[in-house]
């Protein structure tokens, strides 16, 4: 036999050796991975355990080369220790040394040594023997501090022996985004998935062995069976919301399945954003006969490539004003997800002449199937000027402009009770009761603008100005009340007697009639505008008013509508009054009594205690669920804390940590530091106490010299 074959058949013999005794506890370590952690981590554990074994075997190997060979070789007698000259050059040999390597070449030849290396029986039975009492401990141990699945999760074999129980082999998820979001499908074997809402999930699972049947249960009670095809299960459904969910067999699984984690990333609607004009209401110049319009829209996964553009003209004044509705439709240019419309108005075409007004607005739609979302910008006003703003442009400089605010009146408001009322049985609920209230709003406004006539206070912001609707005829002899409420808003004192302005009142202006004769406090009484039979019709009519906005703000469209028109009657009496009169004294406040200041009594003021706390009381249920898990045998209500949760997701960050949280303490109530986790997760959902109140700074001299004059007694003053 030739030397090079001795030396292979010993270098096969260690390292199947070393292959017989290193895979064992490769395999072992393997097991025991996968059960402390996961699949993941069995794997990679596998995969070094392998290199380590092969590169030990493969070292092993390499230590049996020519040298080692040629000290086995001597070992034999009938070798005579030349064995060296086998590897020996030929020519640097002398012909003794020649003929002594031919005589140990054909011993060799005739009778060749078995240099392998003897099979080491006990030491490989050890090494399984290890092998498979780490395995045997790795599957008799919980799987990564969880409990076997008790009763709750199967339908039965509840005792059927541990040797029969399925073990999960294998596992897939495949998320498909929405067709319209372009994303692509994305597949692997993690089990926690976060996706666009609408994205269809598909599980596909290994078990062995075969269990009879299986499913995933969801946190919140659901069911998702899955469906045998071969050596697989299968189940897919929608995602529509949220969640937390565990593998479920029967017979149970030998280590229960965790939580996994479905996150939801909701599709946002679009975002309109006007480029021109730059202001929300515009005056027209003399002569304009076009009105430019951008817009830009985006959107998370883009937007359609056409918009709707509501044009709206209000012609006439008064409660004679007509309106007309138009839509176009405007193409976008740019990229899906930002696009820009522009579009250019033709005032001619829309019919609109001196004193009327055109109003547009934008509404775009994004790709989302089905449902799409949709936006609309903000009102687009532009004002074209009247004949009378046209005769006083040549004395701009000497009168004061006032642009009244855009609202309705009281007739436009049955109009639009009416058309809505008629698309009942065409609009969802939800859009029926918003556009119901919308115009609720319309009404309380224009009830706060005519509750001024009355002296009634205003329910916040500035008081607008009238339109048509005011009275006319001898009534408009009252003046303007958006000048009255200016003059109000500039005394904050309410100190009615010198004005403290230099200006130079104007001959038969209203305003400064009033301002010099007279004044209407927020109470009826001082309301000396009307006559008290004209004054008691307005508050008939703000009395059906406030029955009408009520309706309105219900979502009843069909009840307001009576009241509604009580109160145009009303107001159509009003404009009819006869006469209107001031009162020639106005309101004395009494004065103020100098002599009772810094002298710290308090005699005669009224009770100025702090009013109790409006704050809600605390949720103690949450506190006394936060107490409980401190104790190691406190009793905690999980599925109330659960159906608190559902009704409260704001209440904390992130409610899937805390629906995890309550799982994991469900799933084994003895683990302290599954309370301890949960606890931790319902601290944000605490009510925090109120803060001590601030200390006062230090009084620096003077203060000190106050607060000692204070101190004194009366009679060292």
């Amino acid at each position: 036999m030739k030397r090079p074959a001795l030396l292979q058949r010993a270098r096969r013999r260690v390292q199947a050796i070393t292959l017989l005794g290193g895979l064992p506890l490769a395999a072992a370590l393997a097991v025991l991975a996968w059960r402390l952690y996961d699949i993941d981590v069995a794997t990679a554990v596998l995969t070094l355990a392998l290199l380590a074994v092969a590169g030990v075997a493969m070292w092993r190997a390499r230590r049996r080369d020519a040298r080692w060979l040629i000290t086995r070789l001597n070992e034999h007698p009938r070798l005579e220790d030349s064995a060296d000259l086998l590897f020996a050059t030929p020519a640097t040999l002398n012909s003794l040394q020649q003929r002594q390597r031919q005589r140990i070449g054909q011993r060799l030849q005739a009778d060749p040594p078995d240099l392998r290396q003897p099979w080491p029986g006990l030491r490989l039975l050890a090494c399984i023997a290890v092998a498979l009492l780490v395995a045997a401990i790795a599957l008799a141990w919980p799987r990564g501090g969880e409990r076997p699945t008790t009763a709750n999760d199967t339908t039965g074999d509840a005792a059927s022996p541990a040797a029969q129980a399925p073990v999960l082999r294998a596992a897939q998820l495949r998320v498909t985004p929405p067709a319209y979001t372009g994303q692509p499908a994305t597949g692997g074997e993690k089990l926690d998935a976060r996706a666009v809402q609408g994205s269809r999930l598909h599980w596909q699972l290994q078990f062995q062995p075969q269990p009879r049947q299986a499913w995933l249960q969801f946190h919140d009670g659901r069911r998702l069976p899955l469906q045998r095809d071969g050596e697989r299960w299968q189940a897919g459904q929608t995602l529509q919301r949220a969640g937390l969910y565990r593998i479920v067999t029967a017979p149970a699984l030998a280590t229960a399945s965790r939580a996994y984690r479905l996150d939801v990333v909701p599709d946002r609607p679009p975002q309109v954003k006007v480029l021109a004009p730059a202001q929300t209401l515009n005056q027209a110049t003399a002569g304009q006969r076009q009105w430019p319009l951008r817009f830009e829209a985006s959107d998370d996964f883009g937007v359609t490539a056409s918009a709707t553009l509501e044009l709206t003209t209000a012609k006439g004044s008064g409660e004679n004003i007509a309106f007309q509705h138009q839509r176009v439709t405007v193409n976008g240019s740019g990229p899906a997800t930002t696009r820009r419309f522009a579009y250019t108005a033709d005032l001619a075409a829309l019919g609109v002449g001196p004193g009327d007004e055109v109003v547009a607005r934008l509404t775009v739609r994004d790709n989302r199937d089905p449902q799409p979302q949709q936006a609309r910008s903000a009102s687009l006003i532009l004002r074209l000027p009247s004949e009378q703003d046209v005769q006083a442009s040549a004395l701009e400089g000497a009168i004061k402009k006032v642009m009244p605010a855009y609202f309705r009146s009281q007739r436009q408001i049955i109009i639009d009770a009416e058309a809505l009322q008629k698309q009942r049985g065409q609009l969802d609920a939800e859009t029926f009761t918003r556009r119901s209230d919308a115009i609720g709003v319309d009404q309380r406004i224009l009830r706060l603008r005519y509750g001024q006539f009355l002296g009634e206070e205003a329910e916040g912001g500035a008081k607008p100005p009238p339109t048509g609707d005011l009275p006319t005829g001898d009534a408009a002899a009252a003046g303007d009340p958006a000048e009255h409420a200016d003059a109000h808003a500039h005394e904050d004192g309410h100190d009615h007697g010198s004005s403290g302005t230099d200006s130079t009142p104007v001959f038969g202006s209203a305003t400064d009639v009033l301002s010099e004769y007279g004044h209407t406090h927020d109470h009826a009484e001082a309301a000396t505008l009307l006559d008290p039979q004209t004054r008691a019709i307005l508050k008939a009519a703000l009395d059906q008013m406030w029955q009408s906005e009520g309706h309105l703000r219900q979502g009843h469209p069909d009840l307001a509508l009576p009241y509604a028109y009580k109160a145009l009657g009303f107001i159509k009496q009003v404009q009819q009054a006869e006469r209107i009169y001031l009162a020639r004294v106005g309101s004395v406040l009494p004065p103020i009594d100098l002599a009772r200041r810094m002298t710290g009594k308090r005699e005669g003021l009224g009770n100025r205690a702090l009013q109790p706390s409006t704050r809600p009381p605390p949720e103690r249920f949450i506190s006394d669920a936060w107490q409980a898990l401190a104790q190691a045998d406190g009793a905690v209500d999980l599925d109330a804390l659960s159906r608190w949760l559902d009704a409260h997701p704001q209440a904390v960050p992130d409610p899937l940590d805390v629906l995890a949280a309550i799982d994991d303490v469900r799933q084994q109530p003895d683990c302290q530091a599954c309370r301890q986790r949960l606890r931790a997760q319902l601290w944000p959902a605490l009510q925090r106490p109120p803060g001590p109140p601030a200390r006062r700074d230090a009084a620096d001299a003077g203060g000190r010299r106050y607060l000692d004059a204070l101190a004194a007694p009366q009679e060292a003053r």
